[in-house]
């Protein structure tokens, strides 16, 4: 959501800021601009749409040697040039890039009554503030520390000066990383933004003000420090499309390596159990009364898939709350309760303020992340990489199958050492984790034959997904997906609940997909598979490979690898490829859907 990029140091500066904005794309975005600095104020180049609009606007080539850059997703006011990114103050010495929401600047806009704004944004009361404090004769660092301290909300901003060569950035409950270049430095929203230049990164905490000169300065509690220096380990193609047209098709077929990669040094088959670098005590997983799971969006799914396994493997009780809706209460005693954090990006607004209301209340926190150095993994008390790679595509697909698994062998871990879970039956379970990879694959194989299904439905009225138990929460991502890049109404089901209501809606023109898999009460979905059959509905089923004859005839059965309480996992590619092909067939910008982001970092 958003993206912020910049770069100061030997050179052009236009070139990097304008690949970084592209590269951060995928993030979600309606408009976009830069702001360039040659020894006098900044030069500003903004537009509402693409990255592509921007360039057209911007100078072909340019003697400045600092930038930043910024992809804006609307909050305040209209996807239009005048609110686009960066903002100036009323002189136009200074310009402002802003991630987040400022949430009192209503206020702080009614205290700058003798300043004239020209958006409708909360960011403008940045640089107007930043104004006035350096009329006070306030030196930048100060002037940027003093005007934090008045915002309140979840925000990351960067800044620059007519009378400053570099930049200032800022970080609050919103991510930033800088890069440390051979020939100067870079800051970003994430890595991503200039992987193609540097993999050595420093990641900014909450309320860090780091200075970019050519080299990085951090400053902590007011404090000058050196900050800690990683290296990116994946390389910048992980994060190209390699081929393929849509980053969310190259990532659907990346299912089977990013699975090995997740499950890869952690299982021991024979033994029947896993090992998982955490720090739970056996003390604490043996007194545990709840398991919950916070989580929003494809990430609450894998939690709901989760929650399944947990009380079935580590005799448990697990609940699952949407993050936004979370509270710590319920007469939960702390001590027997571990949250559980699932969170692609790490960075989710909404799971981090439901994280820390339960370290609030005392209770042992767990992240499960794609993202090293995410606020999240900070944060909670440990944490358990779920190792998918890249992920560009807003569309979740290769980290929904990788949460999944991650969370799989995390409910073994935890089964065994509550004495929940016999060392035979965990070894079931891992021989199905280790052959999930091969699976999908073979579901992948069967591509051509999904893409012919999409085709043939592509302009039905609307889609249906069902599934029980375990997939139940695989038909709530089948729909997601489909609606997130198709726009299409797909909704998905318990299936015993279609008549509860849901059966009024079907019809001939509706397409029901059921997930007819080992783990979902396959025999029970049989009869609400009739139910819409004899309402016309056509019906696509992933099933069993090793059906026990008993299920109905469909249109079209799609088979599924036998792999036990996995399979609806394997389903789910299926359901992941059917929309795709369907969004490509209307000629949808699929890696790129409307109003949407990748990393929500607003509540």
């Amino acid at each position: 959501m958003c993206g912020i990029t910049g770069y100061v140091g030997d050179g052009d500066a236009l070139a990097p800021v304008l690949d970084g904005l592209r590269n951060l794309e995928y993030r979600g975005y309606d408009s976009a601009g830069i702001a360039l600095v040659d020894g006098g104020a900044p030069s500003v180049y903004k537009t509402s749409g693409e990255v592509d609009a921007l360039v057209a606007a911007a100078p072909d080539e340019s003697e400045a040697n600092c930038a930043i850059g910024h992809t804006r997703w609307s909050t305040h006011g209209p996807p239009t040039d005048t609110n686009a990114h960066p903002h100036t103050d009323c002189t136009e010495k200074i310009a402002v890039v802003h991630n987040g929401i400022i949430e009192n600047y209503e206020t702080l806009q009614a205290d700058l009554d003798d300043h004239t704004f020209t958006s409708e944004t909360d960011t403008e009361v940045i640089p107007h503030l930043l104004e006035e404090r350096r009329a006070a004769g306030d030196a930048h660092v100060e002037a940027v520390q003093a005007v934090t301290d008045r915002l309140d909300g979840s925000y990351a901003f960067c800044v620059v000066f007519e009378d400053f060569e570099g930049i200032i950035a800022v970080r609050h409950d919103s991510p930033l990383v800088v890069g440390h270049g051979e020939t100067g430095a870079y800051v970003a929203s994430d890595v991503t933004g200039f992987l193609d230049r540097t993999r050595q990164v420093s990641y900014l905490e909450d309320n860090d003000i780091a200075v970019l000169d050519g080299d990085v300065t951090v400053y902590r509690d007011g404090e000058r420090i050196d900050p800690a220096i990683e290296t990116i380990e994946w390389e910048a193609d992980a994060a190209e499309k390699g081929g393929y047209e849509h980053y969310m098709r190259k990532e659907i077929h990346e299912q089977p390596q990013s699975l090995r990669q997740t499950i890869a040094g952690r299982l021991d088959v024979d033994g029947g159990d896993v090992d998982l670098d955490v720090s739970l005590s056996e003390e604490q997983l043996q007194s545990l009364d709840e398991i919950e799971f916070v989580a929003c969006g494809t990430s609450y799914y894998a939690g709901l898939y989760a929650a399944r396994l947990f009380e079935t493997l580590a005799d448990v009780r697990a609940s699952v709350t949407i993050a936004s809706e979370y509270d710590f209460g319920g007469g939960r005693d702390p001590w027997r309760t571990l949250t559980v954090a699932v969170t692609q990006s790490g960075e989710t607004a909404d799971t981090l303020s439901a994280i820390r209301a339960a370290k609030q209340a005392g209770a042992q926190t767990l992240a499960v992340t794609n993202t090293l150095g995410s606020t999240v993994t900070r944060e909670v008390d440990d944490s358990v990489f779920i190792r998918a790679g890249p992920e560009i595509g807003v569309a979740a697909t290769k980290t929904f199958a990788s949460q999944v698994a991650t969370l799989a062998l995390l409910a073994v871990y935890v089964g065994r050492r509550r004495n929940a879970l016999r060392a035979g039956r965990a070894s079931t379970l891992l021989e199905n984790l280790r052959a999930l990879p091969g699976a999908v694959q073979q579901v992948l194989d069967n591509e051509p034959v999904v893409e012919e299904l999409a085709d043939t439905y592509a302009d039905s009225e609307a889609f249906f997904f069902i599934g029980r138990e375990l997939a139940y929460p695989v038909a709530l991502e089948g729909a997601l997906k489909l609606k997130e890049i198709s726009y299409d109404h797909a909704e998905g089901f318990a299936a015993g609940e279609l008549k509860h209501g849901p059966l009024a809606l079907v019809t001939e023109e509706t397409p029901v997909l059921a997930s007819l898999t080992d783990g979902s009460r396959a025999e029970k979905t049989h009869s609400n598979v009739k139910e819409v059959q004899a309402r016309g509905a056509p019906v696509i089923a992933a099933a069993s490979a090793d059906g026990d004859g008993t299920r109905p005839a469909v249109d079209e059965q799609l088979p599924v690898p036998n792999i036990g309480l996995v399979e609806p996992l394997a389903a789910n590619v299926y359901w992941q490829l059917f929309a795709y092909h369907v969004a490509a067939n209307k000629g949808r910008p699929i890696d790129k859907p409307r109003n949407l982001a990748k990393s929500v970092t607003v509540e």
